[in-house]
């Protein structure tokens, strides 16, 4: 089973908007680290540097990396739309 390891920055703005940007796909959860590790030090990436589980209660501010196993669909319940 192959997987590919999503690196995200999500920085929630002072009017509650999240901001979210793709780094990068890779095919390691060590090289998704070593992307932070890069990426980390860089202007407005500095201010939120850590690695985050966007789960928790914590502030989502920082790195997030999400495993996907390829070739299957990860989204199947559909949605309603706004």
């Amino acid at each position: 089973m192959q997987r590919a390891y999503l690196l995200q920055h999500l920085h929630v703005c002072p009017d509650g908007e999240d901001d979210v940007k793709v780094i990068g796909i890779y095919s390691s959860l060590e090289a998704a680290r070593a992307a932070v590790d890069g990426q980390k030090h860089l202007p407005g990436f500095s201010d939120f540097p850590s690695i985050v589980n966007v789960d928790s209660d914590a502030q989502p501010d920082g790195f997030y990396i999400d495993e996907y196993v390829m070739d299957q669909d990860h989204w199947q319940d559909g949605y309603e739309a706004l």
